[in-house]
């Protein structure tokens, strides 16, 4: 039981640090493409900037998700958590 909870907790930081540099990535990439646009619709069209965000936001979620899972998936030969 200890030896399950420390893989859960090893797999968990894993996770959670290839998570942190895709995210920040993400966000440069964000920052380096689309900050000058982004910053144009704030100030023009406001509610567009809002939607545009959410937008961004949930793709994000998405697609780094779906590249955590099929990277693990390859690591781990297959299997899934």
């Amino acid at each position: 039981m200890k030896a399950e909870a420390s893989g859960t907790l090893r797999a968990f930081l894993l996770e959670l640090a290839v998570y942190a540099v895709f995210v920040t990535g993400y966000f440069f990439l964000v920052l380096h493409f689309l900050s000058g646009w982004l910053q144009d619709l704030h100030l023009h069209h406001v509610k567009t900037y809002a939607l545009v965000a959410i937008v961004l936001i949930i793709g994000q979620a998405v697609v780094l998700e779906s590249v955590t899972t099929w990277l693990f998936r390859l690591l781990r030969g297959g299997r899934s958590e």
